[in-house]
């Protein structure tokens, strides 16, 4: 791929940012509920990690907000939506097979909020998802598209991880894999990291104790990595 517009560079980002947090919302708040049903964790740590009032009330209605609520940005339901409004546009970059993959991640998560059994019925997404990211990787021959997909999975996946504290080897593994990528980014699109932003992650992640004592400066460095160098 010689050129790559902007629009479609911000598509794909964004489309790997979306589809993995769904994936990673998902898993978080299956977590989260066998916890809540133990009563040995509250939803509204979860708001407060990302700075989010509580409007709900109970753990019920907070779940069900954050799985199947099309209006509420932080939800599963959200996110693959606009997974696949990205999806639709690049139909031709990712094959219609991954695609497909999205609009049945969709359709599981709306039976899902019919069904009785919550929890059971939505043991398919995962897997959904997990197709999915498979058919990227083995339908997609362009590296730089593929290489903007994946670079906005792990953007996603890093910033998912700093607010929720996560331990220091799984955010440390999952930076690497954004440096890498980041390297391999088109040079004409606006995902071109700032040098200052990305030595503050590297002093920071690749260290347990400043991770420990720095993960809110990291969090600020992460939102501000695309930002143009002065």
């Amino acid at each position: 791929m010689n050129t790559i517009s902007i629009e479609h560079s911000d598509r794909l980002y964004w489309l790997g940012r979306y589809a993995e947090r769904a994936f990673t919302t998902l898993g978080t708040l299956q977590k989260l509920y066998d916890k809540m049903i133990d009563n040995s964790a509250d939803y509204q740590d979860y708001l407060n990690a990302f700075g989010l009032n509580d409007i709900y009330g109970d753990k019920l209605t907070f779940i069900r907000s954050f799985l199947y609520d099309t209006e509420n940005q932080n939800s599963v339901a959200y996110s693959l939506e606009r997974a696949y409004d990205n999806g639709i546009v690049l139909r031709e970059e990712i094959s219609t097979e991954a695609l497909s993959f999205l609009q049945m991640a969709k359709d599981i998560l709306k039976k899902s909020e019919l069904s009785s059994n919550t929890r059971l019925s939505l043991l398919p997404l995962k897997d959904i998802l997990y197709s999915f990211w498979g058919c990227i990787m083995d339908n997609v021959y362009d590296e730089e598209v593929w290489n903007l997909i994946f670079c906005g999975k792990s953007m996603e996946r890093v910033a998912l991880y700093l607010r929720l504290k996560a331990e220091f080897s799984g955010i440390n593994q999952e930076f690497n894999k954004l440096c890498r990528r980041l390297r391999f980014v088109p040079e004409n699109t606006p995902y071109r990291y700032n040098q200052k932003y990305l030595c503050h992650l590297v002093e920071i992640l690749e260290d347990e104790t400043e991770y420990a004592v720095h993960a809110d400066k990291a969090m600020h460095s992460l939102e501000h990595l695309f930002e143009v160098s002065a």
